[in-house]
């Protein structure tokens, strides 16, 4: 039975400090790991390897945060009030009200919860680790000191530990230092490592701490500290910081203000009118009370998390998965999409087409030289290496690897320096652009070489240009020997090379990528290509993809321009060609300034900047490690076409959010105006106070199934935002009309039929029912509302709601709140005035269609400030 560690977790310092063998003995581990058995002791005793994991919030934390929310609050003091004057009915409802909001706001967030938990869960980070002498995939948070772990280029380090072996390790740990350039690691074993009064400890070459990615190489690593006790984690646990709101949590907060300023004023207006009236002081508060419930939309937060859930659940079966909840409504904000073309709008199937010499002949040179640097090349494997590996073999056995230089994306190459019998040789391949500006001479064959002079150089140029313009993707291979008995080379060794030529690989479009472009133009996503590839390439991609070209930004055009000039030139321009990482975050901020929500889609280490800072950043499950944690959202199919689904679903999502908003402002705004109205000239309360709690808690159980209903197609072409000024719009032209129905059943009610004031409230109870209800299958669509069907359970929640509301005042119970039976004159003058209201909304939407516009989204203001 293997022994749970009880030992608290080594401090830093010691395990940085200590020897290798004596650094396993304290972990009681071997360099191939541990037993599942001793593994699982472990975990019971250090917790799951997770940041900062929040412990679980009590159910009763959870009730009590909701109690103390504003509105609820004033509930909970209102029901007192009543129970202490022996109001016990008033009491009664309200406490129903609470109880019923609480509950169902923690059901459906519960479930809400789980469902998006599952889904995260599907693209956890995953690494590999030396279990029970066997090296297998298991979930990152499942590692405990004492684990060794495999790494290599494009991994994100999951925990904080001492290296075993490495090879060309490089890592960039900005993460925790700022620093953006990579480091490189080493396996330093010496007792003395740290010195010093304040010793850098993560400066030091043996140690990788979690968060940083690896950049180029492979290690073995030691896991020492796990979690919390990781140094990200106590960052993290001292610098735990809310994010910044997004551009969905703002609109909801905006709106939040509306509602609220409208409702205070209302209360002060009915408090003040009663009180002049000399109405009864506790029933006066009860009503403003009520008012104030019936006019917020309490199911606000609750309808938008069960939609964003399921959301992100219909995404999941369309092999999309949601790590950001709200990062489904911005999918459907989206009107710009940033990505590559490799494996985006190219199958991502290179292969090897042409091996060009300097003259433009096949040479056999370019190859060789190719497949050695792709064969020990040990740093971030590419597409083109495997290319050159599957396009042949060379014979390596004469050659022995000394030293490389890893590939950056700065450098844009990679250098292996390799030594055999009878010479020392360094093999440079990399960007076309950049090896012949360190090249002086060229390969003419048997080893010889001639100087690269102005003619020469022209000359390469051409077969560049026309190798690009065939659409090929150029590889430039060059060396240079080394005479000085140099074993250890750093970028500073990349001069005075000899070029020998261009590997040419071919990748062809993706059979189903033009009609996703097509389709997503249709939807106005605005595609914009952000590439490392050169222009001629990608303007051949874009040709054979009916893309139009309207403009090109190169690399070294945006390195020249600054913030101002670059806002301008990504607005005209859709193809970006040769840039680099830092290059690709500033044109999303760039866009992201001039109005725009953009999207990007990338799935290597350079994509994780842009990604990161894109309002919708989007990745795919084969994508390293530092993308997809940086990513919202993972495309289990790396596909455009999946990527339209998922921009309809985020479109639909926040369609029906917005039929809520619209339904719950609009009816509760002209109902509660027309009852504050209505203490000017009525001798008594239009309506009592436990009778408006009532038909405000039947009025939400009929918009809890929103979330269910179909849009509208043509709703869906158009990219979704949250508008405040047409919601606002909507409240007060529909809340109008509805007012003026009111009031003009008041005056039926009271000066023509002149019924008693049982028979008043219990009337108006089931008019205003029937009304706010019913009003949703009229403005839920543009369209007429006999054209577009709703969703049966939509259909059967408010049909059944109204029946209810209807049948109550017959049901002897319901005398207990001040309800009675209705005449036959009554009940059919109540149908006339909801079917003629009904009427009039419907004709509303198409007479002053900008009022009524569903869609309504007015591109919000350039946002000013640094883009960098």
């Amino acid at each position: 039975m293997a022994r749970t560690v009880r030992s608290a977790p080594l401090h830093i310092e010691r395990w940085v400090e200590q020897p290798i063998g004596a650094l396993l003995a304290a972990l009681r581990t071997t360099p191939e790991g541990l037993t599942q058995r001793q593994a699982a002791a472990r975990r019971r005793r250090h917790g799951p390897n997770r940041l900062g994991a929040p412990p679980g919030v009590s159910l009763a934390r959870r009730i009590v945060a909701r109690l103390l929310d504003p509105l609820v609050a004033v509930l909970v003091v209102a029901s007192a009030i009543a129970a202490l004057t022996g109001d016990t009915i008033s009491f009664g409802v309200v406490a129903v009200v609470v109880v019923f909001s609480v509950a169902l706001d923690l059901v459906q967030e519960h479930r809400a919860g789980r469902a998006v938990e599952a889904l995260q869960r599907s693209v956890a980070l995953r690494v590999r680790a030396w279990r029970d002498g066997r090296c297998a995939e298991l979930p990152a948070e499942q590692l405990v000191p004492g684990d060794v772990v495999e790494l290599s280029a494009g991994n994100l380090v999951p925990a904080d530990g001492r290296l075993l072996s490495a090879a060309d390790f490089f890592v960039n740990q900005a993460t925790l230092t700022g620093e953006a350039w990579p480091v490189e690691k080493r396996t330093v074993d010496a007792p003395n490592a740290l010195s010093g009064d304040t010793p850098d400890l993560l400066a030091t070459q043996q140690a990788v701490f979690q968060g940083s990615s690896v950049v180029s190489g492979s290690a073995r690593l030691l896991v020492c500290a796990t979690g919390a006790t990781t140094e990200l984690g106590r960052i993290a646990g001292t610098l735990a910081e809310e994010p910044p709101p997004t551009a969905f949590e703002r609109g909801t907060r905006r709106f939040g203000l509306l509602l609220t300023r409208a409702t205070i004023a209302m209360v002060l207006f009915v408090l003040l009118v009663n009180t002049l009236y000399q109405k009864p002081l506790l029933e006066s508060f009860l009503f403003a009370v009520a008012l104030a419930v019936g006019l917020t939309p309490e199911l606000l937060p609750m309808i938008v998390s069960v939609t964003l859930a399921r959301g992100a659940v219909r995404l999941s079966r369309q092999r999309v998965i949601v790590k950001r909840l709200s990062a489904v409504q911005d999918l459907g904000a989206m009107n710009v999409l940033c990505t590559d073309k490799t494996g985006t709008l190219t199958e991502a199937a290179l292969r090897v087409e042409q091996l060009l010499g300097p003259d433009g002949r096949t040479s056999p040179r370019v190859f060789e030289l190719a497949w050695l640097n792709a064969h020990f090349e040990t740093g971030l494997k590419a597409a083109l290496d495997d290319a050159i590996i599957a396009h042949g073999s060379v014979d390596a056995s004469p050659w022995r690897k000394l030293d490389e230089v890893p590939f950056d994306f700065e450098r844009r190459r990679v250098s292996v320096l390799l030594e055999s019998q009878s010479e020392r040789l360094l093999i440079v391949k990399g960007a076309p652009e950049d090896v012949l500006r360190l090249s002086v001479a060229v390969d003419t064959g048997n080893h010889a070489a001639e100087p690269l002079d102005a003619a020469r150089r022209a000359a390469v140029a051409r077969l560049f240009d026309e190798a690009s313009a065939q659409g090929l993707r150029l590889l430039a291979v060059a060396s240079r020997r080394i005479t000085d008995g140099t074993v250890d080379v750093s970028a500073a060794d990349e001069h005075d090379l000899v070029f020998a030529g261009f590997v040419a690989f071919t990748d062809p479009p993706k059979r189903s990528t033009a009609a996703a472009l097509a389709s997503l133009q249709a939807h106005g996503v605005a595609l914009k290509v952000v590439t490392g590839d050169n222009e001629a390439v990608t303007r051949h991609l874009c040709g054979a993809l009916g893309l139009p070209v309207a403009g090109v930004l190169t690399g070294t055009q945006i390195a020249a321009m600054d913030d101002l000039a670059l806002r301008a030139g990504v607005t005209r321009a859709n193809l970006f060609c040769r840039v680099t990482p830092e290059q690709k975050n500033r044109i999303v901020r760039a866009l992201q300034a001039n109005g725009q929500v953009v999207g990007y889609l990338g799935d290597g280490i350079n994509d994780a900047p842009p990604l990161h800072s894109a309002d919708v950043g989007i990745s795919v499950d084969a994508a390293v490690d530092v993308a997809k944690q940086a990513a919202d959202l993972v495309l289990l199919d790396h596909d455009l076409a999946v990527l339209r689904d998922g921009v309809r679903e985020g479109r639909r999502t926040l369609l029906n959010v917005n039929k809520y908003v619209r339904m719950a402002t609009s009816s509760n705004f002209g109902n509660m105006a027309s009852m504050a109205a209505a203490a000017l000239f009525l001798p008594f309360l239009p309506m009592r106070p436990v009778q408006i709690l009532l038909n405000n808690l039947l009025y939400d159980v009929s918009e809890l199934a929103i979330p269910t209903d179909r849009v509208d197609d043509a709703d869906l072409l158009a990219p979704q935002r949250w508008d405040i000024t047409a919601i606002r719009n909507f409240m007060l032209g529909f809340g109008l009309l509805s007012s003026a129905f009111d009031l003009a059943a008041f005056g039926l009610l009271y000066l023509v039929l002149q019924v008693p004031v049982a028979q008043f409230q219990t009337a108006w109870f089931v008019e205003s029912m029937a009304t706010q209800v019913l009003v949703i299958f009229v403005i839920r669509s543009a369209r007429p509302s006999w054209r577009d069907r709703p969703s049966g359970w939509l259909a059967a929640a408010s049909l059944g709601v109204v029946a209810l509301a209807v049948a109550l005042p017959y049901a002897g119970w319901a005398r207990a709140f001040g309800f009675v039976p209705l005449p036959g004159r009554v009940l059919a003058a109540l149908a006339g005035l909801t079917l003629a209201y009904l009427a009039a909304a419907e004709a509303l939407k198409f007479i002053f269609p900008r009022l009524s516009r569903i869609n309504a989204q007015p591109s919000p203001p350039p946002r000013m400030g640094p883009i960098t």
